[in-house]
């Protein structure tokens, strides 16, 4: 009989027989080691336990607790999840049943809609599954075996799963009980390993394989963890993200809404627009110093992305267009049947910049920012308020420059998005080296240099940061024309968001012909650093409210004041208050209504205004107001003119600050 050979995580070696199993190996070692042992991984790929192994490998055994072993808690989970409703509404058919973030879905083709008190029924079935603890077993069938036995249940969905397999791959079967299921596993040992931290959280409609023009499904979202108090801190963080979510803010506060209309664009409201533009702002003052801000057209030939590759790499999701003229006659001349696209990045149009007049290495570092409104065609399904829309701003930027100047500029760049990182209230950074795609264009070699670099840059910018940058790879992530940093940011309810992106594309200069004269007369290849900072202005627009749950600091609140009066005898005081604080510069409003100041109070703080000052007969006598904060049940009574100057100086933003201080 022939052996194999096992090295433990601790490095120690055991010699067993060619085909023993994970589990017989655990028990030999340990009963208890076999006992708390859900899977294992053969080589840093995890595996059922019961998977004989063939050859020589690193083995680890996987407890329930492991890290690694969450992913199948929600695998297992979503398989009792589709048990349980086929036993409580015989019939239905089962599809496909992926794990997600957090937990899995599963979608089902039932002919009844499902109600919302099914949930709490599915979820007690479930739990008198998991509680039988029926083993997971791997069956290998024959396609034919497949096809028959799902087409025999009704279930056609199954059927054509099977006969998308590869040809000469095996069809995996793997059972819970007398409930099974196609899958290609792996599985955890039993259906009790699952535990009791889990709940399904909604329903929603979904389409056969995400194609629109598919069979109609129902699908059941749930979340899954290993440990119950785990499951609890996930459920309050939902719980608050609700309350946070920047769509109700936006309607609240007046902001911006969506209608179908103009699916997947921005309807800004006069409160909204003025602290997008105050974002704005702040990031032109960001940029003064170091950047040329430029502006590119929105409308380019489709040559042109043909030239850079978007076409043939992204044009699914770019939005094409012709003139009407080409539209209602199309046999007019050629050249009224142009194909234009509305640009989905700004990249191009600075490379044409860049190429209008000679440029020189004393030129260089050349920085060319814009403000860029691009479309980008998403799926309706994928929309989601300001997160993911169609149309946006990017705060874009093009760095071009030379390669010994290119570590130097990636660190410059870091600099700057840790410091408006810092300045908008985020602590927490973590930033990941995006490797070179399956699908790119340039060398190896080209990839291998500028990969060599960023990872250089990468542990440079740990070191400097005093740890407060986290970092990591994303194998296999970066953009079809280079390698780059990703940048997470962690919010106040601890969520994370991927925001900036410093690229380095030594592609698109070869594509376009890009120059510059080098020292010795010579042409030379500038290299291209892609820059964004918030990326999506409206994402990190919507990123920001939820982050401060509306309450925006003063500098970037649309009204920073309104002052109330308490009886109609204050209004001429009112009025003179509201004059002093426009003339300090702060943006105020006044409330003049013949409305209780309780009403008045609810009203403008579920529009979230950061101050309100209350004036009576009292205070216009005085000369003072009386100072509420949002979110405070408190008022502080002081005099206006001290009121004003402190809330003139808490209204500077944080880059103004830092120039006064210094």
């Amino acid at each position: 009989m022939s052996t194999i050979s096992l090295t433990m995580p601790d490095g120690a070696k055991r010699v067993v027989a060619a085909g023993t199993t994970g589990l017989d190996v655990a028990k030999a070692i340990s009963p208890s080691l076999a006992k708390r042992t859900v899977a294992m991984t053969l080589d840093g790929a995890l595996c059922d336990l019961s998977e004989p192994i063939a050859a020589d490998a690193a083995i680890k055994f996987i407890a329930r607790t492991d890290p690694e072993a969450l992913e199948l808690i929600r695998h297992d989970a979503a398989h009792v999840c589709a048990e349980a409703v086929q036993q409580l509404w015989p019939g239905t058919q089962v599809t496909i049943g992926p794990v997600i973030e957090n937990g899995f879905f599963y979608d089902f083709a039932k002919a009844e809609p499902f109600q919302p008190e099914d949930l709490a029924k599915i979820e007690k079935r479930m739990a008198e599954i998991i509680a039988k603890n029926a083993s997971f077993t791997k069956q290998v069938w024959s396609r034919d075996k497949a096809k028959d036995y799902f087409r025999a249940k009704g279930e056609a969905f199954k059927v054509e799963l099977v006969d998308a397999i590869p040809a000469g791959e095996d069809v995996k079967i793997y059972a819970q009980g007398e409930w099974l299921d196609l899958c290609r596993g792996p599985h955890m040992t039993s259906t009790g390993s699952i535990g009791k931290a889990y709940k399904l959280t909604r329903f929603s409609g979904s389409y056969w394989r995400g194609d629109a023009k598919g069979a109609q499904l129902q699908r059941i979202y749930g979340v899954a963890f290993a440990k119950e108090e785990e499951l609890a801190a996930h459920l309050k963080q939902q719980e608050e993200a609700e309350k946070r979510d920047h769509r109700k803010l936006g309607r609240e506060m007046d902001f911006f809404h969506f209608q179908e209309e103009g699916p997947g664009v921005v309807f800004w409201h006069a409160l909204g627009w003025t602290t997008f533009q105050l974002l704005i702002s702040y990031m032109r003052r960001r940029l003064a110093e170091d950047y040329q801000e430029v502006q590119g057209p929105q409308l380019l030939d489709k040559s042109l992305w043909e030239t850079s590759g978007h076409w043939g790499w992204y044009s699914d999701n770019m939005f094409a267009v012709k003139s009407a003229t080409a539209f209602n006659n199309p046999d007019d001349d050629a050249a009224e049947q142009r194909v234009f696209a509305l640009k989905p990045m700004n990249c191009p149009g600075h490379v044409q910049i860049f190429k209008h007049g000679l440029k020189s290495y004393r030129d260089l570092p050349l920085r060319l920012a814009e403000f860029g409104c691009v479309h980008r065609y998403e799926a309706s399904g994928a929309l989601h308020g300001l997160m993911r829309v169609r149309g946006f701003t990017q705060d874009d930027a093009h760095v071009f420059c030379t390669e010994e100047q290119l570590e130097s500029e990636c660190l410059k760049i870091n600099d700057l998005m840790m410091s408006v990182y810092e300045d908008f209230g985020f602590k927490e950074v973590v930033v990941k080296l995006a490797t070179r795609p399956e699908k790119r264009v340039g060398t190896d070699a080209m990839w291998d240099h500028a990969e060599d670099i960023l990872r250089k840059v990468l542990v440079k910018m740990a070191a400097e940061s005093g740890g407060r940058i986290k970092t990591g790879i994303n194998e296999g992530e970066g953009t079809f024309y280079g390698p780059k940093f990703e940048y997470t940011l962690r919010d106040a309810i601890g969520r994370e968001w991927q925001c900036g992106t410093t690229q380095v594309d030594f592609n698109l200069p070869e594509r376009f012909g890009a120059f510059y004269i080098a020292a010795d007369s010579s042409k030379k290849q500038p290299v291209m650093v892609h820059r964004a900072i918030c990326g999506s202005l409206e994402r990190f627009f919507g990123i920001l409210l939820e982050n401060c749950a509306g309450h925006l600091p003063l500098w970037l609140a649309p009204r920073q004041v309104v002052v109330a009066t308490i009886v109609s005898d204050a209004d001429a005081y009112a009025l003179q208050v509201v004059k002093q604080l426009k003339a300090a510069g702060l943006r105020a409003v006044v409330d003049l209504r013949n409305e209780k100041i309780n009403y008045k109070v609810r009203e403008h703080s579920e529009a979230k205004v950061p101050i309100m000052l209350v004036v009576g007969r009292r205070e216009a006598e005085d000369g003072k107001v009386a100072m509420r904060r949002l979110g405070s049940q408190d008022n502080v009574v002081m005099g206006l003119s001290e009121a004003i100057a402190g809330l003139r100086d808490e209204a500077v933003p944080p880059d103004l600050r830092r120039v006064y201080v210094s």
